[in-house]
């Protein structure tokens, strides 16, 4: 194998793949990325720990064709240290990589390429999605998944395809994140179809693609969900169950007794400060008056604070409710509007947020259809 790549391409393509290198190899073979220079002019980056892989395609001028494995955390610091002038690589005798990059030499080890597995196959082509949007989507359910690795279900975010949309959902038992997109079909006997991908690996996954057009194969017999765009390519291995079923958890429209519209970066900033004293997610109180939130939290046996803000408030008087501090704020963020919609019923019955502009109101509001819906549950005060 001999090649010259331009540095920003090949570290691009490089860091891409790394994404799916194992934090743990269970064998050295899997802490490598293989590279496969072909004679057409491009040289592949692959990245696998049986659980995801990673793809990237570049442009090379290939002068000799090949395939080799190297270490992969060790390319991806070499390649982001490197100035940016171009960077050549040799197969040496077999056994040696000499990767030359103006006066900086590298000589890398390879690894024995027949013990590196193949990847996974992936079924046909389900459909094609905006790569923006899905990127949006799944970054922003993912901070309500679960981190506890003994419940794997709930780890997971939730693809489920209905005719022109896919909705992606994730929870932890303590939140509910669901966003739609639209869905564009290329199979057209696949209308429905519902998978659950572990968060971080979809999450990793997204990075790797571009905003234009993302194709999508659902997974089928395989279990394997495949994302592509035109020079990279990501797999990912699907879990077993699916999350419990949450349309009933959402608060229908007649069961709203109070709705508030607030500005989301005070609202934010304002929980920041009063949550100081809320140590170990201690319940932050929030109480809902005519044209006033009120945020406190803490109590007489310890420190205590009080935050005060303007909102436009529409139920019954004197409304209150608490918050995990830091699930709220996940919230805020996630939405990502100017404003945020907090649509109540009971103190002790989950919470929905959803984004507004800046300039919304409340009469003008319409509940449901919002493209991310969160959904929080509320924590008991002691009386």
């Amino acid at each position: 194998m001999q090649l010259t790549i331009a540095h920003d391409d090949f570290a691009s393509a490089v860091a891409d793949s790394a994404r799916a290198l194992p934090g743990r190899p269970p064998a050295p073979v899997m802490a490598a990325l293989k590279l496969a220079a072909d004679a057409d002019g491009t040289l592949t980056v692959t990245g696998f720990d049986y659980e995801v892989s990673g793809r990237a395609t570049v442009k090379a001028d290939v002068t000799e064709p090949g395939t080799v494995l190297v270490s992969g955390r060790l390319l991806a610091d070499i390649t982001r240290l490197l100035k940016s002038q171009p960077i050549t690589l040799a197969l040496e005798a077999g056994t040696r990589v000499i990767l030359t990059s103006g006066a900086t030499r590298y000589t890398l080890h390879t690894l024995p390429l027949e013990e590196y597995p193949a990847l996974p196959t992936t079924e046909q082509l389900t459909g094609t999605v905006s790569g923006a949007d899905l990127t949006e989507a799944v970054t922003q359910v993912a901070t309500a998944a679960g981190r506890d690795d003994t419940l794997p279900v709930l780890t997971g975010i939730q693809l489920d395809l209905t005719d022109d949309k896919l909705t992606l959902a994730a929870t932890d038992r303590y939140r509910f994140a669901v966003r739609t997109i639209d869905w564009t079909a290329t199979d057209a006997t696949v209308d429905t179809a519902k998978t659950l991908i572990p968060a971080k690996s979809l999450t990793d996954a997204v990075k790797m693609l571009s905003d234009d057009r993302v194709r999508v194969t659902l997974p089928g017999q395989s279990s394997v969900l495949g994302l592509a765009d035109s020079s990279r390519s990501t797999t990912a291995r699907a879990l077993d169950g699916q999350l419990p079923q949450y349309a009933t958890l959402w608060p229908t429209r007649e069961s709203i007794n109070a709705t508030a519209i607030v500005d989301s970066g005070d609202l934010a900033a304002a929980i920041k400060r009063v949550a100081l004293v809320a140590a170990g997610n201690k319940p932050l109180q929030l109480r809902f008056t005519d044209g006033t939130l009120s945020l406190s939290a803490g109590t007489s046996d310890d420190a205590q604070a009080v935050d005060t803000l303007g909102i436009q408030y529409d139920g019954v008087p004197d409304f209150s409710v608490a918050f995990n501090p830091s699930y709220l704020l996940d919230g805020i963020t996630a939405l990502a509007q100017p404003a945020t919609v907090l649509w109540m019923t009971e103190r002790t019955r989950p919470a929905l947020l959803t984004g507004a502009p800046a300039d919304a109101t409340i009469s003008a509001l319409e509940y449901g259809g919002d493209p991310l819906q969160y959904l929080l549950m509320p924590i008991r005060l002691s009386s």
